[in-house]
């Protein structure tokens, strides 16, 4: 049962995060939607509210900050704050770059959205949980998480880094009756590359060039999937990628 349920879903301005507000909506789960930009938060928000006659709150703040973070929690009533599904979904690729030639700035922009941001948001929800003993979290992972390659080598290691503290998270909760799961796409086709090239976006879309990658919605399925199972059972990790891919560094183009 949904009825009255609260999901907080992460970077919702587009791509997975937007895509799994609305499978979530169609189950009529409230929604707390979060991202940087407001003014597609506050459409996202509209649309929602009226195709499925749920209850909306959309917030805008830096995830990276922890005080943008908590400021943007508090400013919840505290029946918004019993989250019951935590979708941290907020993340991001910059650059790609051998090390010895990679950017500071992209570095750090990685790290702070990837593993601080994920640990900001779940500081002040898990307590939540842990206290009403129920809850779900999903995080986002990456095929990122499971290998690494080429030129990729910051971003990779944020991603083992999520990987990592998904399952300490599932041990930790554990003992609260709170799930956790790692969801890790491989080649999605979403802002991701368009953001990683700095809004280039020829080289964008020769990332999916040949093949055809898996979509928003193919991961939005996938978290609706996971969340609805039974109680008793609870799925640690999923690594789902488009058939045409193997690897991270395995391809077939048609």
């Amino acid at each position: 049962m949904v009825q009255n349920k609260i999901a907080l879903v992460t970077g919702a301005t587009a791509g997975i995060g937007e895509a799994t507000a609305k499978i979530l909506a169609k189950q009529g789960i409230n929604l707390i939607i979060t991202g940087r930009r407001d003014e597609k938060l506050q459409k996202l928000k509209k649309t929602l509210e009226k195709s499925y006659n749920i209850a909306v709150k959309a917030i805008s703040f830096d995830i990276r900050s922890y005080e943008e973070t908590e400021k943007a929690w508090n400013s919840l009533d505290k029946k918004w704050q019993n989250i019951d599904y935590l979708i941290n979904n907020a993340g991001l690729a910059a650059g790609l770059d051998y090390i010895h030639e990679g950017s500071l700035d992209d570095w750090n922009q990685m790290i702070d959205t990837n593993i601080k941001g994920l640990l900001n948001i779940s500081r002040l929800v898990l307590p939540v949980m842990a206290e009403r003993k129920t809850g779900h979290v999903i995080n986002i992972g990456s095929i990122a998480g499971k290998e690494t390659y080429e030129k990729g080598g910051v971003y990779c290691a944020t991603k083992h880094a999520v990987d990592a503290i998904t399952k300490g998270m599932r041990i930790d909760m554990l003992q609260h009756g709170v799930k956790v799961t790692s969801v890790c796409p491989g080649m999605v086709e979403t802002e991701f590359s368009l953001v990683r090239y700095k809004g280039d976006e020829e080289r964008a879309k020769n990332v999916y060039k040949g093949l055809t990658p898996l979509t928003a919605e193919d991961i939005a399925d996938t978290i609706w999937f996971v969340l609805s199972r039974p109680a008793h059972v609870c799925i640690n990790d999923i690594l789902i990628m488009p058939t045409a891919q193997a690897s991270s560094g395995y391809v077939v183009r048609k």
